[in-house]
């Protein structure tokens, strides 16, 4: 019989049982070892997997609460983008008509340019209507889109939560009503006291240019008379009949010539006739004409020596350039019919009168001077040898007036041109007078339709302004047991809510105007095809204060400058030109604020600084809203359930709803501005 096993031997054997199972004799693992290493590594993977994946599912809700947040946010920016771009078209409009009413009030300022003038007034008034009714339809509109924001924000924030999986939640706006002003919108700018004003001062600048085109058509006149004609005239015959050198006998062209010339040479030209005057031949008739002849040089001289030509400050003229005497009729109007300046003798108990002491028959003592009244009046008698009476007085300058070869003809149409070259230029002075006053009615009419255009733009403050506060719970849900079963027991991730906040961010790396480029090119298309009226005339203006409204002040005062700068005539009158830079002053003075235009992008935020901002406590409000959540997938439900009614002012109908009209200026044409209630509200 064998011996049985020493007390060693069995310490062997239970140390054989308690490692030799996991290592074998030589130092390797055995099977065992193996397979309870990978039991354990599975195990361990298994674990790790159903954490992951409750770890993961538990932060979906926070995923889907920040979705749910950035779709109620994008609402708003839409409507954003929508309310600025009404605004622009509403604000440029106004200003196109005021760079359109200053260009009117300019050109009816030029003579001449009354019609046009009315007719530009007439396009700005037609731009103002234009731009009243659109902004009264686009303030209506914009208060229905913001009505129906709370109902569109919770609609797409819910369908969000729906379509992410079994999730339950809903953004809210806040505010949650609108706090928007669009009373700017509803000021209407008036022109009719600038277009009344710019009616008078057409009225006046027609008065204006009739009385320049009279001056002008008596100065050219009186200019040829004188010096600008090629033959005869004043200093043609200035030079024939007196010899006069050229330095008292120049030659003028019209833009440098006054009636200041004519009025000098004639008083060099009598000073040499009178000083050279002589009887040209033998006999008793030719000692008369040559008396009667220097009797008339020295009354011309006396006459032309008292006549003068001012320029007046007003632009008026004082102007006397006497006309001489051509007949008997006349003579007996002046002092030389009247003037006692004729010899007289006593001959045979008579006092008679003769053109010289020189004549034959003065030969009794001298008996003084006598006038050609006294002649006529029978005081004196009239010499039978010399025969020095009114008809030979009257006969000196009555051929060298009435015929062309003559100093004293032209001198006539020089002394008539004058005189209507006077009352011309006084009743144009005149006219002036009255437009500087109309053109300073005028620019306090434009200065107050500018102000009623520059008062504060519409304060956008829709339902979600500051933000939306999503809220989003998930149900208590099973960890699948195909991943986990074999190694763990059933468990599940319990309920859970997370709350998100997204607001409106400008988008610096965007350029502000391509929307507005893209709206001008679609009412463009709008028109294509048909009469554009008055906005086919200015649309260009329209367009370039449209698209570049970003900086709405640097690109109206360069438009207005290009317009205003661009009339002709402007330089012809200084009440027009004033107007000119008053029009350009007020619109550089008006204030009109550049524009952000960056679009808004919807960025997340922290939930508490958006209820902050409502008034509402972070804490408290949310746990309110967890709680009050319902079980349900009809957004008006949810936004009841936290107490808040919400609706569709825009109507039942799913699809392209009008929220403004633009009327083009001078046309029946209207292009409606829509926009798209289903993608609004969307799939819910």
């Amino acid at each position: 019989m064998a011996d049985g096993p020493r007390f060693g031997d069995r310490g062997r054997a239970r140390a054989f049982l308690g490692i030799d199972a996991f290592v074998d004799e030589t130092g390797g693992y055995t099977s065992v070892s193996v397979a309870v290493a990978l039991l354990v590594s599975l195990a361990l993977t298994c674990s790790l997997v159903s954490v992951g994946w409750v770890q993961r599912r538990s932060a979906d809700v926070q995923t889907v609460a920040d979705a749910c947040a950035l779709a109620g946010a994008n609402v708003v920016s839409s409507y954003a983008t929508v309310a600025t771009v009404l605004d622009a078209c509403v604000l440029t409009m106004g200003l196109a008509g005021m760079v359109t009413l200053g260009a009117g009030l300019v050109v009816s300022a030029i003579p001449g340019l009354g019609a046009a003038g009315a007719k530009t007034v007439d396009a700005a008034r037609q731009v103002f209507d234009s731009r009243g009714r659109f902004a009264r339809s686009a303030a209506r509109g914009l208060k229905k889109v913001e009505g129906t924001l709370p109902l569109a924000i919770v609609s797409r924030s819910a369908a969000v939560a729906q379509e992410s999986g079994s999730w339950t939640g809903v953004a809210m706006p806040f505010p949650v009503e609108s706090q928007s002003d669009f009373s700017a919108l509803d000021v209407e700018v008036d022109p009719t006291e600038a277009a009344e004003a710019a009616r008078r001062l057409q009225e006046a600048s027609d008065r204006a240019k009739e009385a320049r085109d009279r001056a002008d058509e008596a100065m050219r006149e009186a200019w040829l008379a004188d010096c600008g004609a090629d033959g005869m005239c004043l200093r043609e015959r200035a030079d024939a009949l007196a010899g006069l050198a050229p330095v008292s006998n120049p030659s003028y062209v019209l833009p440098l010539w006054t009636f200041g010339a004519p009025l000098t040479r004639a008083r060099a030209y009598y000073a040499a006739r009178l000083a050279s005057e002589a009887p040209l031949g033998q006999g008793t008739d030719e000692l008369t004409n040559s008396a009667a002849r220097k009797a008339f040089y020295e009354y011309a001289l006396e006459q032309v020596g008292r006549g003068h030509y001012e320029q007046l400050p007003d632009g008026g003229v004082d102007l006397d350039l006497p006309q001489l005497f051509s007949n008997v009729e006349q003579l007996r109007a002046t002092t030389l019919y009247s003037a006692s300046r004729w010899p007289c003798t006593q001959e045979g108990g008579r006092t008679v009168l003769h053109a010289s002491m020189e004549c034959p028959g003065a030969r009794g003592a001298s008996a003084g001077t006598a006038s050609l009244v006294a002649l006529d009046a029978g005081s004196v008698a009239r010499c039978d040898t010399c025969r020095m009476d009114a008809q030979a007085m009257g006969s000196a300058p009555a051929a060298s007036t009435s015929i062309d070869n003559g100093f004293e003809h032209y001198w006539r149409i020089v002394s008539e041109a004058s005189e209507r070259y006077e009352r011309a230029r006084n009743d144009l002075a005149e006219a002036e007078a009255q437009m500087r006053e109309l053109a300073g009615e005028g620019k306090s009419a434009y200065e107050c339709a500018m102000e009623a255009l520059a008062v504060p733009r519409p304060r956008l403050c829709p339902p979600g302004a500051w933000g939306c506060v999503a809220v989003v719970t998930s149900g208590e849900r099973e960890v699948p047991a195909e991943v986990t079963g074999a190694f763990l027991a059933d468990s599940a991730v319990p309920a859970g809510a997370a709350v998100a906040a997204a607001t409106l961010a400008p988008d610096s790396a965007a350029e502000g105007n391509d929307v507005l480029s893209r709206f001008f090119g679609a009412i463009s298309e709008g028109m294509d095809g048909a009469d554009a009226g008055v906005l086919g005339n200015i649309g260009s203006l329209w367009g370039e204060l449209l698209v570049g409204y970003e900086s709405a002040a640097g690109n109206v005062e360069a438009a207005a400058t290009k317009i205003l700068d661009g009339i002709d005539g402007v330089l012809g009158t200084s009440v027009s030109s004033w107007l000119r830079d008053m029009a350009k002053e007020a619109i550089r003075d008006a204030g009109l604020a550049p524009a952000d235009l960056r679009p808004r992008k919807p960025v997340l935020t922290n939930s508490q600084y958006v209820l902050d901002k409502a008034g509402y406590d972070h804490v408290s409000s949310v746990r309110d809203f967890v709680s009050k959540l319902p079980d349900t997938a009809d957004p008006v439900e949810f936004a009841r359930a936290l107490g808040r009614e919400v609706k569709n002012e825009l109507g039942t109908r799913i699809g392209k709803v009008t929220i403004a009209e633009l009327t083009i200026p001078g046309t029946e044409i209207t292009i409606p501005i829509t926009i798209d209630v289903g993608e609004l509200l969307g799939a819910a």
